[in-house]
């Protein structure tokens, strides 16, 4: 049974205190904390909110310090409206970031009730404050990515008619998903059942955040992450100056449209310098394409002769469309994708950005099927960036409805690895209809604990 959020005051920003537990009412990208909601844990934290332009936040007394049991509470009517839109509020989801939890009290003392059913009590209560927190993380990040996806299309759409806002609005979506990976020693890659936007928007933001991901892995600097960030969202920007049918490449074209459709890395250097992009950034547009052994295109150039940035987003921008074709019955699985990637690429691709590549992906990457070692079938729904080996997985159990299954950390399950990689038409009709694995692979990223924010908090 699901139970009410904890209950929240408003109260005026300049009465606030660390201890203090609040609830940002505003859109992901309008504030540099991981999370919308979370207890203030140092004055550059509480000068932070106080500078968000707000006049009153949420706090809720029962999740701050002990100390606060009471404090001044704002008297402007209702929450003030959130800043830049917030998908979840404005579907009538309330507060995506408060976690549902579901207290458990001993029932008073009756000799009918004994210490079986005190426990079974116990055990579905644990299981149902698992399951709203877990269902709490799923619609943040969903909502997160939303809000980033719609902001990448946007930018898209800009380049034609307002190259300077365009160049703006990329650099500040880039800068806020940086701001985002900031001070977090381990992020978790997440696979998002419903990825938010047309492909060409999806596609830019796998590119953008996996290589951002990967900038990280390689401790890119400031200025160096804006300029990766910036060159895989607009990466492909040139391919809207094609005839739509040449847009992605096929076998059966002719050498006239190859050509073609290689020339839209000149058109995306078209567009770079109308934007007045940064020449990082354009570097990426320019050589997106070019492999490390010189066998690419429109230049021929080898990993020497390309900058650090371009050879990831290469990299990451073949991985996806291995995963995410055009035509989708041609996809391959993301263990598929990384396994062909090692064993043809190894020569195209930068031997360090590949095995960095597998090492944070790991060697199940999300959207993987896989048969654990008991021989049941599981997909692999996120992974650790640090911790790779042992992914999170949803595990088809028919005694358990698909709305209730709970994401199993086979790092903390002793005993219990993954045998093998399977395609789903190696997979038995019951179980795939479970796990129901998504058509196209989307991926995002959060603190690797926080689904678990509020463990401590009770």
């Amino acid at each position: 049974m699901k139970t009410a959020s904890p209950p929240t005051d408003r109260i005026d920003v300049t009465d606030l205190k660390v201890g203090m537990f609040v609830h940002l009412d505003m859109g992901w990208m309008s504030h540099p904390f991981p999370l919308s909601s979370f207890r203030i844990a140092t004055p550059a934290q509480l000068a932070t909110i106080r500078s968000l332009g707000v006049r009153t936040v949420r706090w809720s007394p029962r999740q701050s310090d002990a100390s606060f049991d009471a404090a001044p509470t704002a008297t402007l009517p209702g929450p003030l409206p959130a800043r830049g839109g917030d998908a979840a509020n404005d579907s009538g989801l309330g507060d995506p970031d408060a976690v549902d939890t579901v207290p458990y009290t001993l029932p008073p003392d009756d000799d009918l009730v004994d210490a079986a059913t005190h426990a079974r009590q116990r055990a579905h209560a644990e299981r149902q404050r698992k399951l709203a927190r877990q269902r709490s993380a799923d619609q943040r990040c969903a909502r997160q990515y939303a809000e980033a996806a719609r902001t990448c299309k946007q930018t898209l759409e800009l380049v034609r008619g307002k190259p300077g806002e365009a160049r703006a609005q990329a650099e500040a979506l880039s800068r806020a998903i940086v701001e985002k990976m900031i001070g977090e020693q381990d992020l978790c890659i997440r696979m998002l059942v419903d990825g938010a936007g047309d492909k060409a928007s999806m596609h830019s933001m796998n590119v953008a955040v996996i290589s951002l991901l990967m900038g990280r892995c390689f401790g890119f600097i400031d200025e160096e992450m804006q300029d990766l960030g910036v060159g895989a969202m607009l990466h492909d920007v040139g391919k809207e100056e094609l005839p739509p049918r040449l847009r992605h490449r096929e076998e059966s074209f002719s050498p006239n449209e190859l050509r073609v459709y290689q020339e839209h890395v000149e058109a995306g250097l078209v567009q770079a310098r109308r934007m007045g992009l940064s020449a990082g950034a354009t570097a990426v547009i320019a050589q997106h394409h070019e492999h490390a052994d010189g066998s690419g295109f429109p230049e021929q150039l080898n990993s020497d002769r390309m900058t650090m940035a371009a050879r990831i987003v290469a990299l990451v921008n073949r991985y996806d469309n291995l995963c995410n074709p055009h035509v989708l019955s041609r996809a391959l699985t993301p263990h598929e994708s990384l396994s062909l990637l090692f064993a043809q690429g190894r020569s195209k691709y930068d031997t360090s950005i590949l095995g960095s590549f597998i090492k944070m992906m790991g060697v199940y990457p999300p959207g993987s099927m896989v048969q654990l070692t008991d021989d049941r079938y599981a997909l692999v729904v996120a992974v650790n960036s640090t911790r790779p080996l042992k992914p999170s997985v949803v595990v088809h159990d028919s005694a358990t409805p698909r709305e209730e299954a709970l994401v199993l950390d086979l790092e903390s399950a002793a005993g219990l690895g993954i045998r093998r990689s399977v395609r789903s038409q190696q997979v038995p009709p019951t179980a795939l209809d479970y796990l129901q694995p998504p058509t196209r692979v989307t991926y995002f990223f959060e603190p690797s604990r926080a689904s678990l924010v509020e463990d401590d908090d009770e």
